[in-house]
């Protein structure tokens, strides 16, 4: 499985492609063979994931019990507009106009690059949504790492 790590700022051509950091294209694993789907991320990004993650990724959704309202619904909505794609010749993706839509990407985006996806950015928004980390992310990681034991008291670190 990929491991990714990694920020990069890049620019979109013309026609909406987008040429790959060759130190990121360095990470992914041969066996995606330079092949991603795009689909739709939280928060209005857009992720890329190699095409042999993805096969692990679409297997857990597709486990969701479809008879639940619920899960049909976040089915439908994990899945729209997710795109095959891959590096053509030259290191560059052709991204769907639909999905750069989505994501109000222009010209200028940033890569965040984590574990087994690259969440594509437009770069005014990622620098925003990252505006209140000094003080709420002690909060945060408190929060989400912090945990606590099973019978409510707090771990001891």
């Amino acid at each position: 499985m990929t491991n990714f790590i990694g920020e990069f700022e890049c620019k979109l051509d013309a026609k909406g492609r987008l040429m790959l950091p060759s130190s990121l294209r360095k990470q992914l694993d041969p066996a995606a063979e330079e092949q991603f789907v795009m689909n739709r991320g939280f928060e209005k990004c857009l992720v890329l994931y190699p095409k042999n993650d993805w096969k692990y990724i679409s297997e857990e959704v597709n486990k969701l019990n479809q008879y639940v309202k619920k899960n049909r619904e976040f089915i439908r909505y994990f899945y729209r507009g997710a795109t095959e794609m891959g590096l053509d010749g030259t290191g560059r993706l052709l991204f769907p106009k639909r999905m750069l839509s989505y994501g109000n990407i222009a010209k200028e985006v940033v890569l965040f690059a984590y574990g087994n996806r690259i969440e594509v950015w437009d770069k005014e928004t990622y620098n925003g949504l990252l505006t209140d980390e000094p003080d709420e992310f002690a909060a945060l990681a408190e929060e989400v790492m912090g945990g606590s034991s099973k019978d409510g008291e707090d771990e001891l670190s």
